[in-house]
């Protein structure tokens, strides 16, 4: 610990906040200039200081006092500047650290299985066709059924050795990261902020685990714009791995009887994805804009139009019943829950580590962000889950 990762690791956790050094001093119970030579670190404060700066600002005092590992090889692009960049990229370092050091010490870490297909699909030529052929691959690798939809993509990812991080950020330009294996990974990260409805978060991992894929050479922390192209060759292998094209053509035609957005919001409800991602497989070598008829439709039913961030008829939560693909069709759910998008494998080595006595409660409670009375109650209903 030293007066500079602490000035650092202030000034970023400060920013991200939107606080001004004043302010930050007020909430600490310090003069702006006590507090400005702390951050500059000029000045090494007393432990008591420390914890009364950390309770000011709501982090850890580890967050403090920790240095914090540099990611280099991770592909982070967003449509515009985001201010928390910096303070993700920690967040996710010090995810990853914790993950790997649990894996280590239980000895679980999982293969990756898809390296190998990495290293194959780097000598075919970008584009549209190698986009799908990856999507098909990986289904085949994973022994996913080329007509079945997929239900659980976090679980899916985790079972394959790609690490997978639900993270909340304020933020409808930021849907996800992913870190090459290079670097900790191959680990995915995606935005599950509530405004963001959960057929996007599932979309968005599959989008990453396309990167993944097909553009590992382009892992690098310090590019920030998107590309274009392989904006659009993730999104292909996203689209035709969650719903591959047999399949949705059969649902599609099963569907002939209905009107338009009622066809475009079963088939959606079937493969678990947004109905833009039917629009997109519908358009596909169209002449007529199937988008401005599926607009004016569901105008003319509903007597509104769709933003760019809603999700058509969406379902409460605790209406939701996601066990077989027949439930979907009978009901017809209009949208997904956020049970349908949970990642649980770190929190299994966590719970395997404090039985183990590999590590203390409170130790686990940093690892899964958890306040210690928390994780003090889930670790006594452990008993009773058996």
């Amino acid at each position: 610990m030293t007066p500079n990762v602490i000035g650092s690791n202030l000034r970023r956790l400060r920013e991200a906040q939107g606080l001004t050094q004043e302010r930050a001093a007020e909430l600490s119970g310090l003069s702006r200039p006590a507090y400005r030579n702390i951050e500059t670190g000029d000045s090494m404060p007393k432990v008591s200081t420390l914890q009364d700066i950390a309770a000011g600002l709501g982090v850890r005092l580890e967050d403090l006092v920790s240095p914090v590992r540099t990611l280099e090889q991770v592909r982070f692009r967003a449509l515009k500047r985001m201010k928390s960049r910096e303070q993700v990229l920690t967040e996710v370092a010090r995810w990853l650290e914790d993950f790997n050091y649990l894996e280590d010490l239980l000895d679980k870490r999982v293969p990756y299985r898809l390296s190998r297909l990495a290293r194959q699909l780097a000598s075919v030529p970008a584009g549209e066709s190698r986009a799908k052929q990856a999507a098909r691959y990986v289904r085949d690798e994973l022994g996913l059924a080329l007509k079945g939809p997929i239900r659980d993509i976090a679980g899916l990812l985790e079972s394959c050795g790609v690490k997978l991080y639900p993270i909340s950020l304020v933020s409808n330009n930021f849907f996800g990261l992913s870190v090459s294996p290079q670097d900790g990974g191959p680990a995915i990260v995606v935005n599950v902020w509530e405004r963001i409805s959960v057929e996007r978060w599932i979309f968005s991992a599959a989008h990453e685990l396309g990167h993944l894929l097909l553009h590992l050479e382009a892992y690098r922390v310090d590019e920030t714009q998107e590309d274009e192209v392989q904006e659009n060759e993730a999104n292909i292998f996203a689209s035709y791995f969650l719903m591959p094209d047999d399949a949705f053509w059969l649902e599609w035609h099963r569907t002939y009887g209905l009107g338009f957005v009622d066809r475009v919001l079963k088939v959606k409800r079937i493969f678990l994805v947004s109905y833009k991602t039917v629009l997109y497989r519908l358009s596909e070598g169209q002449t007529s804009s199937v988008w401005a008829r599926f607009q004016a439709s569901f105008k003319r039913r509903t007597g509104k139009s769709l933003s760019g961030v809603d999700e058509p008829a969406a379902l409460r939560p605790s209406s939701f019943q996601h066990s077989m693909s027949e439930v979907l069709r009978s009901q017809e759910p209009d949208s997904l829950s956020p049970s349908d998008f949970i990642e649980d494998r770190l929190s299994m080595l966590v719970r395997l580590a404090i039985e183990q006595e590999e590590i203390t409660i409170s130790r686990g409670a940093e690892i899964l962000r958890l306040n210690l009375d928390e994780m003090r109650d889930r670790v006594s209903l452990w008993g009773t889950d058996e």
